[in-house]
């Protein structure tokens, strides 16, 4: 089984090079000074290498157990969490009026990706309490505020969402679920959800229920749905624990991967529950979670990939198989390292210059997310809005693509368990269909985002691009290797842009049959900007000769890597979208 080691100086790189953060125009981020980061991300790596890590294969092998109706977790997974809320993690970026360090979103997405890639299962966990802990903040009443926020940020109390019910997944306006008025404020939740990540264990004393159910009499379908939070323990009103809610759990899901979480049916047999936010308004208290969970989802897509790159990496350079067709590379041994070969170096640099092109996408999203947050600021607002269902659909999608790739660097030995690899790609798995099935991403991006505000942060993105070619066009460095690419991809994104405008209307399939390439069209040309800001960002160090001049033309190399090998898949996806409906309408339901 490989070792994890957090990248902290790439991440050190994006924050303080191409972000620029201490010097951006954002409350708090004034703090986010080098030296600050840097401990913080060297003390949060040690946890995640040394504590978290070890755990992963351990939580994949043993999985949860339900006993007597209570979910215990695999070995070693209480003292990591304690160890965890401990060290005031979990509340890294939480508002310090309930126990938060109020840290911005930025910095608490670089710790996160480190408990991701070291543990994913177990930082789910945390993770879905934390965006409980933001429906709660963003939606809650002040006696909601005050009974379950610090404990929710401490994590000695931790947060669930349920939305998903035996007979309706995506489609909401099917929930069975009610919610039944009891005339004192409160309500009686009765129904069956399934697939709730961390829906009961042994890590915490109490756990959050928020759950999607209908009042009786409300609108039909979507428009009838509320929120409710619906504790394991009721809460008295001193706050501390009062008697068993009318929460079980049926059974732990049997998983592809992600084992080390506790994915259970939970059953409400007329628990007490507590309306979040407004009646018949569920969906938009519900969506402060699910936004944030899909940013989280596109992190661990990639974060996945970063763990099987840097396994594959060190088996390519110590597995000896054949010689090099150039000549011999390690004369003194039978065969040259794999690392010698073509194809594994083009293996290798597909998941290396997605990884680091990936990061930066999420960090610059997350930038965006604590500007909206700190100054309401409605262009990034906007701008983040438009590529949450990219950074989850496309992440998500290569993520997982990655993570098979560096299995195959592995050979046989990437299919048996001795190295650890298939725990990657299983986990790496779920990221693309929960919070959000990848279809749906792309529909949702194509059929409510690029018209979102009158197609205002489309024509914002389009801009950044054309206005960093022609800022930089007289940059030697960038000129061919990344402007040229950058430019003749986005202009495959316009084109796709306009053929949905001109024919999504009187054709809505063809829009439609053409998302789930306009979603990746759309992410590689992220990728692109983001390399292309990266590239900048290396030139001018190695210009200034500023540190490390090995990392920087490291950075130049797998840019124009990207720029050359991923980035014209622009050109596919885009006759891809152009051939309309009919290729893939052809066929009537039973002529399948």
């Amino acid at each position: 089984m490989s070792n994890y080691t957090p990248p902290t100086t790439d991440m050190g790189f994006l924050l303080h090079e191409v972000l620029r953060a201490e010097n951006a125009d954002i409350p708090g981020y004034e703090e986010l000074t080098p030296d600050f980061t840097s401990a913080v991300l060297e003390e949060a790596g040690k946890l995640a290498r040394e504590v978290l890590a070890p755990l992963n294969i351990v939580g994949d092998r043993e999985g949860c157990v339900l006993e007597n109706g209570v979910v215990r977790t695999p070995t070693g997974f209480k003292d990591a969490f304690d160890q965890m809320r401990a060290g005031g993690w979990t509340g890294l970026d939480c508002d310090p009026e309930y126990g938060g360090q109020g840290i911005p979103y930025l910095l608490g997405t670089a710790v996160g990706e480190m408990w991701v890639s070291s543990n994913m299962a177990f930082n789910m966990y945390q993770g879905l309490t934390h965006a409980a802990y933001s429906a709660i903040h963003t939606h809650g009443s002040e006696v909601q505020k005050a009974t379950f926020l610090e404990r929710m940020v401490s994590c000695e109390w931790t947060g669930t969402m349920n939305l998903t019910e035996p007979h309706c997944g995506t489609d909401l306006g099917l929930m069975r679920t009610k919610a039944e008025p009891t005339g004192d404020g409160t309500y009686k939740i009765t129904g069956t959800k399934i697939f709730i990540s961390a829906g009961d264990h042994d890590l915490s004393e109490n756990v959050i229920h928020l759950v999607l159910a209908k009042i009786p009499g409300g609108p039909e379908g979507i428009k009838g749905v509320s929120l409710f939070i619906v504790p394991k323990y009721e809460v008295e009103d001193n706050g501390t624990l009062g008697g068993a809610n009318n929460v079980s759990v049926g059974a732990l899901e049997e998983k592809m991967g992600i084992h080390g979480n506790s994915t259970c049916v939970m059953n409400f047999d007329g628990a007490v529950g507590t309306l979040l936010g407004e009646e018949h308004k569920g969906l938009r208290a519900m969506f402060t979670m699910m936004n944030e969970a899909r940013i989280g989802v596109g992190l661990q897509g990639y974060s996945q990939a970063e763990s099987a790159y840097q396994a594959s990496l060190t088996y390519a350079r110590e597995r000896l198989q054949g010689r090099a067709v150039t000549g011999v590379e390690n004369p003194d041994g039978p065969a040259d390292p794999l690392i010698v070969h073509p194809d594994i170096r083009r293996n290798l640099m597909d998941q290396k210059s997605f990884v680091e092109g990936a990061r930066a996408l999420t960090y610059w999203g997350a930038h965006m997310i604590d500007r909206d947050h700190r100054t309401s600021d409605d262009d990034a607002h906007g701008l983040i809005t438009l590529l949450t269902p990219v950074i989850k659909g496309f992440l998500s999608d290569k993520g997982f693509e990655m993570a098979v790739q560096a299995q195959q660097v592995f050979g046989g030995h990437g299919y048996i368990e001795e190295h650890g690899m298939s725990q990657f790609v299983r986990d790496a798995r779920i990221t693309m269909i929960y919070e959000g099935a990848n279809g749906v991403q792309a529909l949702d991006l194509v059929g409510r985002k690029l018209a979102a505000r009158g197609g205002k942060p489309l024509m914002a993105f389009f801009d950044m691009v054309k206005g960093f070619n022609k800022e930089n066009s007289d940059n030697e460095d960038l000129q061919d290797g990344f402007l040229e690419p950058l430019k003749s991809a986005s202009k495959d994104l316009q084109t796709a842009a306009m053929f949905f405008m001109e024919n999504g209307m009187k054709n809505p399939n063809a829009a439609l049959a053409g998302s789930y390439d306009f979603m990746h069209l759309f992410g590689h040309v992220a990728l692109g900007y983001m390399w292309a800001r990266m590239g900048l960002a290396a030139s001018e160090a190695l210009k200034a000769g500023n540190g490390d001049a090995t990392f920087y033309k490291t950075k130049l190399a797998t840019g124009r890597y990207y720029m050359a090998r991923a980035l014209p898949a622009t050109k596919m996806h885009l006759a891809r979208i152009q051939s309309g409906a009919d290729p893939v309408m052809s066929l009537k339901p039973e002529e399948f």
